[in-house]
């Protein structure tokens, strides 16, 4: 392998707070190392149309308790033709970028795998998603945040809910992970989690709604994944409209609110500490490898594993809301 001299950095996928933490950790400690730094913006996007910039450590300055992403983000149907990365491979040897580091979700480290693949490029991967759900890591940049902001929009909602003995079905991000459904629920305090790992009959929402229902209870808040799977809120609320009439259904979708906010501690330390690792990676040897986080401490997880692998649900936390929820 040649020896790595200039280093680009891009975020790509769905913003995550925490990304510009990241920046700032890669951005300074591959300086500190002795490597110049790319930045470029927009993601896949801006690597075919040479969005490209040298990052120096005043790039960086007062960004880590800034949400979003300073290198912005887009999505790009090119870069998923042969033609495409190609011409984002040109664009990186025209800027002399020797490896590449990818903050970005399951989508965002695919791509870096096919594109390493093929060209043959070292890459490093960061888990930058609130959704959590890449398999070899504890925790993803954003997902604590994330699951701070729909605590706190939940403990606002449960004001209203039991002001006028509602039922409300709060739906939060999680395509196809329920990690931020469960856990926000145990958070919160809230009656059910209806996740995409668990799939929900009409007898399991029967037993739902008795159990948020008792005496003891005059409202009901139950956390839904966006999953197809679980029908989302919208669905689900439909359902009882129809089923059970004499319950006060209603429905909030936090939707992109769950992804803005400035990071909290734990993100921010998160992505200082997986943006140093990337550069060390780098320095080993490392390639097409994302950096966790197990156990509190910093491992290697080849691209494979963290796309391919479905993380698991923690199925004592399902058994400890059920518990709770009486």
């Amino acid at each position: 392998m040649a020896k790595i001299k200039t280093i680009g950095l891009l975020t790509s996928g769905g913003d995550a707070p925490g990304m510009n933490a990241a920046i700032r950790a890669v951005t300074r400690s591959a300086i500190y190392s002795g490597f110049k730094v790319k930045g470029i913006y927009r993601g896949y996007r801006g690597l075919i149309t040479d969005e490209i910039v040298d990052f120096k450590t005043q790039n960086v300055s007062n960004i880590v308790h800034h949400g979003g992403t300073i290198l912005k983000t887009a999505r790009c149907k090119e870069f998923t033709t042969p033609e495409g990365r190609q011409q984002a491979y040109d664009v990186m040897r025209s800027h002399e970028i020797d490896a590449l580091v990818v903050i970005g979700g399951d989508g965002s480290l695919s791509g870096a795998r096919e594109f390493a693949g093929e060209f043959d490029i070292p890459i490093v991967g960061l888990p930058g998603t609130i959704d959590n759900d890449l398999y070899g890591t504890d925790h993803t940049i954003g997902y604590d945040t994330a699951l701070n902001t729909i605590m706190w929009c939940v403990d606002r909602i449960r004001d209203t809910a039991s002001s006028h003995e509602r039922l409300f079905f709060i739906e939060v991000m999680g395509r196809n992970a329920g990690f931020l459904a469960l856990n926000g629920a145990i958070a919160s305090g809230a009656e059910a989690a209806i996740i995409p790992e668990i799939s929900t009959e009409v007898d399991q929402l029967a037993e739902l709604i008795q159990n948020g229902f008792r005496k003891s209870k005059n409202s009901s808040i139950v956390l839904v994944a966006e999953s197809p799977i679980t029908g989302g809120a919208m669905g689900l609320a439909e359902r009882v409209r129809k089923e059970y009439p004499q319950y006060d259904v209603r429905v909030t979708i936090l939707g992109h609110l769950q992804r803005g906010g400035s990071p909290t501690a734990q993100d921010r330390i998160l992505a200082s500490r997986m943006g140093a690792a990337a550069v060390d990676a780098l320095l080993e040897g490392q390639r097409n490898v994302m950096i966790g986080d197990a156990n509190d401490e910093i491992v290697y997880v080849p691209f494979n594993k963290a796309i391919k692998k479905d993380k698991p649900i923690d199925h004592d936390l399902v058994d400890t809301l059920r518990r709770l929820s009486i």
